[in-house]
């Protein structure tokens, strides 16, 4: 008898990458709200540097920013996400990496989008992720988070009929905000919305954060 325990996120992932993609790719054509805040993001960023999307998956998310002009990667945890982001999305770099760790230089990021990944990290390792992003992005850019409302903790051993090993942590909106601060970020905006129908997507509430990093001291944002 063999025993599969996947404790990495990016394992499951990997396990459940075929039927991931099949569901998910296409589901900002569904989601008026998520399309609406990826577009102010991108009138925000697009005249600036690289942009991380950050738990990129299929790269849907990322894509859709590519189209409205922004200069985008993508990065995710599992390498068969990002090998079907690469086949899916071609022009636009996906990479290989932890958003714990990021292998970028200080400052390397005009902004980050990371919608639904911060909820794969435990709560005692949030400030310190989030303070990776702050450290990989340029003084003043922005960060568009996004995640389900909740105190729980849904762990899954089986998805899709795969074996995983997957935590999925909910936060309270101003627990994010008060983790985002402890990180060094400044908090913009704060949005909230019901789910959409049980057929688009998990039904819980969704909140999104845009927050930014501090200015260089004499700087002011445009």
């Amino acid at each position: 008898m063999t025993t599969d325990t996947r404790d990495d996120p990016g394992d499951s992932y990997d396990a459940v990458a075929d039927e991931y993609v099949r569901q998910i790719l296409h589901e900002l054509e569904h989601k008026p709200f998520n399309r609406e805040l990826l577009d102010r993001f991108a009138c925000d960023v697009r005249s600036g540097g690289t942009v991380a999307d950050i738990g990129c998956g299929p790269g849907h998310v990322g894509r859709h920013l590519y189209e409205r002009g922004v200069r985008i990667c993508g990065l995710d945890l599992s390498a068969q996400m990002v090998e079907r982001a690469r086949q899916l999305n071609p022009g636009i770099e996906f990479m290989r990496g932890d958003m714990r760790a990021l292998s970028v230089p200080d400052g390397a990021w005009a902004g980050i989008v990371a919608f639904y990944s911060i909820i794969h990290v435990p709560r005692d390792q949030v400030v310190e992720t989030l303070g990776e992003f702050a450290r990989a992005l340029e003084p003043g850019a922005p960060l568009l988070l996004a995640f389900h409302i909740g105190d729980q903790v849904v762990h899954l051993e089986e998805w899709w009929e795969q074996k995983v090993s997957l935590d999925f942590v909910f936060f309270q909106p101003r627990e994010m905000q008060t983790y985002l601060v402890a990180a060094g970020f400044k908090v913009d905006e704060v949005l909230e919305r019901e789910p959409y129908a049980a057929e688009v997507e998990h039904q819980s509430r969704r909140c999104y954060i845009f927050a930014r990093t501090p200015m260089r001291e004499g700087e002011d944002a445009v």
